[in-house]
Order: C-alpha cells, then sequence, then structure tokens
C-alpha cells in the first residue's frame, strides 16, 4: 500500500506544477500588479518605476512565476498590498477557523446523514423513505445563498437562537475567559455548521440508500435468509457492515468539500474563515492572497482523494488500489 501512496503523491507533483502555472497566468493577465494601491499619489514616475523594478515586475512573465513558486516551495507567497502583510499569517488566521466549522459541519453531516440513509434503504417505499427523499430533494434544489439567507431569516432573526455572523462576540474577547470564548465559538459555528451540514448529506443518504438495497438483494443475503439467519442479524452484520464502506471511504472526499467548498456559507454567515477570505480578495483584486487560496485548495483536494483511497484500502482488505 506505501508504495501506491507514494507513487499517488510523485503523480500529484507535475499536476499541482500545471495547476500553479495556470493560477499564476491568470493573475498576470488580470488588471493591475503587487504595486497597485500602494502608490503614493505625490510619487514621481521614477519612484514608481524604481519600485517596480525592485519587486520584480519589469522581469519577463517566466522569470516572475520561477521566483514565485519557488518561494510557495519554501512557504512565502508574497505579500498582500491590501493588507500589507504576509501572505501566510493571513491565510494562517483564516485556516484556523475554516478548520474548525468543517470538523463541527462533518460531525453534524454524518450525524444526520447515516441514520437518515439507513432508514431510507431499510425501510425502502415505506412513508419514511418517501419522507427522507422528499427532504433529499428540497435540500438538493436549494442553492446554499437560499438556505443560508433562510437559515438567518429564521434562526438569527425571528427566533433569535443564534448569532448571524462572525466567529466570537468582541465583548467575551475582552473578558479574556478562555472556557467562554471556546464556547462562544462553538456557539457562533453551530447556524453555519447545520447549514453545510444539511447540504452535505445529500450525497451520502443516496449512497447509503441504494447500497442497502442493491445488498438486500444480493445472493449472500438471499442465501442468509434461505438458511434462517434472523433478519436482524442478516441486516447488521451483511447489509449495513457493507454498506457502510463507501460511507466510511468518503469521510475525507466530505471534509476536503467542507473546508474547500465553504465560500458561500462563510461569506453569508461573514464567518472570517478562508473561504470568507477568497471571496473578498476577488474583489478587492487582491491576487497573491487568491494565487495561494487556489493553491492550498488544489492541495487539499487531492490529499484528501488520496485519503480516501486509503481509507477504503483499510476498512475493506478485498480492495487493492491498482
Amino acid at each position: 500500500m506505501w508504495k501506491t501512496v507514494l507513487r499517488r503523491i510523485l503523480i500529484l507533483i507535475p499536476q499541482l506544477i500545471v495547476i500553479s502555472f495556470g493560477v499564476f497566468l491568470l493573475s498576470h493577465l488580470m488588471p493591475g500588479d503587487a504595486l497597485s494601491g500602494r502608490i503614493d499619489p505625490s510619487l514621481d514616475a521614477a519612484a514608481i518605476e524604481a519600485q517596480r523594478e525592485r519587486l520584480g515586475l519589469n522581469n519577463p512573465w517566466y522569470v516572475r512565476y520561477i521566483d514565485w513558486f519557488g518561494g510557495m516551495l519554501t512557504g512565502d507567497f508574497g505579500q498582500s498590498f491590501i493588507h500589507r502583510r504576509p501572505v501566510t499569517e493571513i491565510i494562517g488566521e483564516r485556516a484556523v477557523n475554516t478548520f474548525w466549522l468543517a470538523i463541527v459541519t462533518l460531525i453534524l453531516t454524518y450525524l444526520i446523514a447515516i441514520p437518515l440513509g439507513v432508514l431510507a434503504g431499510r425501510y425502502k417505499g415505506a412513508v419514511l423513505d418517501k419522507s427522507i427523499l422528499i427532504y433529499t430533494f428540497i435540500a438538493l434544489s436549494l442553492p446554499t445563498l437560499v438556505l443560508s439567507i433562510l437559515m438567518i431569516l429564521l434562526f438569527a432573526f425571528n427566533l433569535g437562537w443564534f448569532p448571524s455572523g462572525g466567529s466570537v462576540s468582541a465583548l467575551i474577547i475582552s473578558e479574556g475567559n478562555t472556557l467562554v470564548i471556546l464556547m462562544n465559538r462553538i456557539y457562533h459555528m453551530i447556524l453555519p455548521a447545520v447549514t453545510g451540514a444539511l447540504l452535505g448529506t445529500i450525497g451520502i443518504i443516496f449512497m447509503l440508500r441504494a447500497n442497502i438495497i442493491d445488498r438486500t438483494y444480493s445472493e449472500y443475503v438471499l442465501m442468509a435468509r434461505s438458511k434462517g439467519v434472523p433478519s436482524k442479524v442478516i441486516f447488521n452484520k451483511h447489509i449495513l457492515r457493507n454498506s457502510l464502506i463507501p460511507a466510511a471511504s468518503g469521510f475525507s472526499l466530505v471534509l476536503v468539500f467542507q473546508l474547500t467548498g465553504a465560500l458561500f456559507i462563510e461569506m453569508m454567515f461573514q464567518y472570517p474563515g478562508m473561504g470568507q477570505l477568497f471571496f473578498s480578495s476577488i474583489l478587492m483584486r487582491d491576487s497573491a492572497v487568491i494565487n495561494a487560496l487556489i493553491i492550498i485548495f488544489s492541495v487539499i483536494a487531492a490529499g484528501g482523494m488520496l485519503l480516501s483511497d486509503i481509507i477504503l484500502t483499510i476498512v475493506d482488505p478485498r480492495i487493492r488500489i491498482k
């Protein structure tokens, strides 16, 4: 298995190089550059040109790409001309918030999806199954922006149960109590996490339901029934256990989706994570931050797919990655 993992990692290297080149090329074609927004109107043309020369903006594009790619390998993604700080520091602050929101969302996703998927598959065609399918179709048809607005209107404004945005209250931070701050952060995460979980359960429910129905009519289950094995034992040991394998392998992919796909949720709830930073950077054309986030999201996605294959191999020894 470790040879396969090493081979997959080696394959990812040229893929990430191609992605980095595409990202740099697109940012190179955007209007403006790293000096935009930092020019003092009182400076003359000679001083501005000296600044461009110092920053290497007059170098050919391939020289600038090599310098940028080399710095990226050492963890230097450049300087944000909007925040006037290193990009790694800005992303590092936001990555913590996104990570914990993704973990909470992931837990809620599986807590909702697995019971509903199992019930829908076991009681196929019943009222319970039809009700769960109606829920999945409604969630599938709702865009993220629409569901976020509905959740904010209902639970934040009308009922007042949760805050409408942010990651922690400023008043709580001023008190300095670590435990209280932690609980307040979790309190702020509940509404965006539930919104993400409701959208993330759709695929898992459909997959579990289909797997359970398929295995219910498989040959080994029919043979077990003919031998008089109790239905509860057949379902728990043969149907459910084998149906959960794809859900276990998809664990990392769901986490990747939560880490990289939280753009609209973080934007709507004004949650200070990487998704919200990515959206604001696009609006302000902060190319250094945009490039770094795209590369980070690509690495996370590639690592998630590799981790999914590894988990699938572990939970089912019969499967070997070719």
